[in-house]
């Protein structure tokens, strides 16, 4: 497929996703299955300018002047790929596969468009109704964070301590030219390609024998404040597929036991292959089993309850754009009572001393310190670790000055941390 070709494909994604209202992976697999002359490069591509033009929807939207799927990659070609009218016309040829020719009005959108006077809400990329959210969360930074989350996200990698350090994981992936992550100190990354695509590292000997596995930054970071040591009863509550586990599993250099478990077991699916390949001893993973409490012997016996927490996803847009814009209030209320139900399921299993780590993906303050504000409330044995405190406890001291303004526990985000948006508290148990 000619580059003009893969536009007019792009746009055609984009339309069926605004019609049926639908994740851009699921369209993007319908549309490959129905185009099947397409190769992979040509899907690649596709994909990236689809993800691309999700990514700055709303002020490429507003750059154009018309909130259409043509206009919005049209923004998007000038926005992210920095290409003038000029370049943008010779795509938009109406030769061949090619979309129609731009407009007059469309040349001069992009001569003259900008995104001065914009609202926050559009300069950063993220829907009206969370603009007091984002205020609330950020204050006047509020568009900046929005933008900051429109970018592509880069591949971050953990260093898997019980088969390797970083230094030889960086040695072994040398080839993709991978940098260490400036506040993990197990992580590496690794910087996405021009055309969007990222290493293939199902093909790559370091992350099919387990030295290394795909998991941000921040996710590192909570992992590692948890502060997960040999000998100690942990409870991954939240588990999924198993990031914070295995994780934790190296933190622990195998000695104790983690017990992994999901409210909902399909989750946990990929936790088994990924505990094989990683060399993890210590870990039991309990699915749900009916009326049965998998869990029943673990009340009041565990050092560390870690709550990877049901959340919007707001501060996984990077990887996710296309979530923020089916994203609708009702799903953040119900969000923040299944925050509240984890909360409360997960002090029944914490002894005296013991701790609870609650972590989100996402940014919004009512997921984050307004949970644990109200948990605190209904819980006077449960109190906040300080952040400063801990943050040089786990031996993490830069990560202190990133303390949430808003209550207990961290902030991270991509502007100020560089790193997908998260909220990392802890709390501890007279």
């Amino acid at each position: 497929m000619t580059p003009a070709a893969r536009i007019a494909a792009a746009i055609e994604v984009l339309s069926d996703i605004e019609i049926r209202r639908r994740p851009a992976a699921d369209a993007m697999k319908e549309w490959g299955l129905g185009h099947r002359f397409a190769g992979s490069g040509d899907r690649a591509a596709i994909s990236a300018l689809v993800y691309d033009t999700l990514r700055r929807k709303s002020s490429s939207a507003w750059l154009m002047g018309e909130a259409t799927p043509r206009a919005e990659v049209i923004g998007a070609l000038r926005q992210t790929r920095g290409l003038d009218a000029d370049a943008i016309a010779a795509l938009f040829s109406g030769e061949g596969h090619a979309p129609a020719k731009l407009t007059e009005a469309e040349r001069a959108q992009l001569a003259s468009g900008d995104l001065s006077g914009a609202p926050a809400y559009v300069a950063g990329d993220f829907p009206e109704w969370l603009m007091a959210h984002f205020e609330a969360s950020f204050g006047a930074a509020a568009a900046a964070e929005g933008s900051a989350l429109a970018e592509r996200a880069p591949v971050d990698l953990r260093a898997n301590l019980l088969k390797t350090s970083r230094e030889k994981a960086l040695a072994q992936l040398a080839h993709l030219s991978p940098e260490p992550t400036p506040l993990s100190p197990v992580g590496l990354r690794i910087a996405i390609r021009a055309d969007g695509r990222g290493p293939a590292l199902a093909a790559e000997p370091a992350y099919v024998k387990g030295f290394v596995e795909v998991q941000d930054e921040g996710s590192q970071l909570a992992a590692l404040l948890a502060e997960g040591k040999p000998g100690m009863q942990v409870l991954d509550l939240c588990a999924g597929a198993g990031g914070k586990t295995l994780a934790l599993a190296a933190s622990m250099d195998n000695h104790g036991q983690i017990y992994a478990t999901d409210s909902d077991g399909r989750r946990l699916t990929p936790i088994f292959d990924r505990l094989a390949r990683s060399g993890a001893r210590n870990v039991q993973v309990r699915a749900p089993r009916g009326e049965t409490d998998v869990l029943a012997d673990l009340a009041g016996r565990c050092d560390l309850v870690m709550i990877d927490a049901p959340c919007t996803g707001s501060g996984a847009w990077r990887r996710n754009p296309d979530a923020k814009w089916r994203m609708r209030p009702g799903a953040l209320e119900q969000r923040m009572k299944d925050q509240d139900e984890t909360l409360e399921r997960a002090i029944r299993f914490v002894k005296r001393g013991g701790r609870i780590v609650y972590v989100t993906c996402s940014v919004l303050r009512p997921e984050n310190e307004d949970r644990i504000g109200a948990f605190l409330i209904r819980h006077d044995d449960m109190l906040p670790v300080d952040a400063a405190t801990q943050a040089r406890a786990a031996g993490l001291a830069p990560l202190a000055e990133h303390a949430s303004p808003l209550g207990p526990g961290f902030r991270l985000s991509p502007r100020a941390t560089g790193t997908d948006g998260f909220y990392i508290a802890t709390l501890a148990r007279l």
